[in-house]
């Protein structure tokens, strides 16, 4: 079917300008047309996949949950944190797990919920260094010399066992009977 008409429309490829023989044209060329084709098929085949994989990730959660042991990937998958992370809050105390041997070390799901339990302060962070004279205290050089120990893992142990600290004028002082329970 011919026609004597001609309609400017813009390709839906390329957005050029062209002057279209039927007013159902959609492309300028056939490139333009194929190229459009090939853009379908591959978002399409990307759905697909993506559909598939987002089955397979919920058919696993499902599974996860449904266990009472689990292993470290599969804490890390519902906490959505690495493996590395996981592993670090084995070794601080924070999850409690057990090793078997070599790359078997499995955690209860109890202990991924008691993460999420609300927590009761302990005493010793509830301590204010008001309680504390200047006299009945550290400083931060005093600590670090007579304990042999780096700035900052002091600091760490400071923060993570709550110890108080207060700062006069340029000297942070803690308690030196926290301390020296802490350290000795």
């Amino acid at each position: 079917m011919s026609s004597n008409i001609e309609v400017i429309r813009v390709c839906e490829y390329c957005k050029n300008e062209f002057v279209a023989k039927t007013t159902v044209t959609r492309f300028c060329s056939q490139k333009c047309n194929s190229r459009d084709y090939k853009r379908r098929i591959r978002k399409l085949k990307v759905e697909v996949s993506n559909k598939q994989n987002e089955s397979v990730k919920a058919n696993s959660i499902d599974l996860v949950n449904s266990k009472q042991i689990l292993t470290v990937k599969e804490v890390a998958m519902l906490l959505n944190c690495s493996d590395r992370s996981v592993y670090h809050y084995i070794e601080t105390g924070t999850i409690k797990a057990f090793n078997f041997g070599q790359r078997l070390t499995r955690v209860k799901r109890s202990e991924i919920d008691k993460l999420f339990k609300e927590q009761k302060p302990e005493t010793l962070q509830m301590v204010s260094i008001s309680n504390y004279d200047i006299s009945e205290c550290y400083t931060i050089n005093e600590v670090i010399e007579k304990y042999n120990i780096s700035n900052g893992a002091l600091y760490n142990m400071i923060k993570r066992n709550g110890i108080p600290k207060t700062q006069k004028g340029k000297f942070v002082y803690v308690p030196k009977l926290l301390i020296d329970n802490l350290l000795k």
